[in-house]
């Protein structure tokens, strides 16, 4: 049904907006919040290279519960202000860390991570949910993965988060 495959060099910018037109590609017209979060974490978990796991956390109750994602089992629930995760709603930017072991309070979710990169995605001005990526490998992400992953928001946050 789809194919789903870039061109360039993999983590450029060039690279990240491939995705992010292939993202509005595979959701445009499916209302189903899920469904797209499902598609959304298959084709970047098959796009970007050396993750463990990617996926979505979503706002529930005051805290975050996992959502769909690319991986090995996962933690169900974040508390706010805990972990990677948590850290990212409670101050509403993207946390980039390098060395998870060294980040205070990290949550050891994979004992394969080794560093991370995790995006809140607000609806209606509040922060709904993140996006997390795990690597198995030290200071896997750069700025352009930075950057290039914030790019994509306007399609993440474009979906139906009223479904939450």
């Amino acid at each position: 049904m789809f194919d789903i495959s870039t061109s360039g060099e993999i983590g450029t910018a060039e690279h990240y907006a491939l995705l992010k037109q292939q993202l509005a590609a595979v959701t445009e017209g499916e209302p189903d919040l899920i469904a797209n979060l499902a598609n959304i974490s298959a084709v970047l978990f098959d796009q970007l290279p050396h993750l463990n796991w990617l996926g979505f956390y979503l706002m529930k109750n005051g805290e975050l519960v996992l959502g769909p994602f690319q991986g090995k089992v996962a933690c169900v629930r974040i508390p706010i202000g805990k972990g990677v995760c948590g850290t990212a709603v409670a101050t509403g930017e993207t946390q980039w860390v390098d060395d998870v072991h060294a980040f205070p309070g990290h949550i050891a979710c994979d004992s394969a991570s080794e560093s991370e990169l995790v995006v809140p995605i607000r609806f209606e001005g509040e922060v709904i949910a993140v996006l997390d990526i795990d690597s198995p490998h030290p200071a896997r992400f750069k700025e352009t993965d930075k950057q290039g992953i914030e790019n994509l928001l306007p399609v993440l946050e474009s979906l139906h988060w009223d479904q939450v």
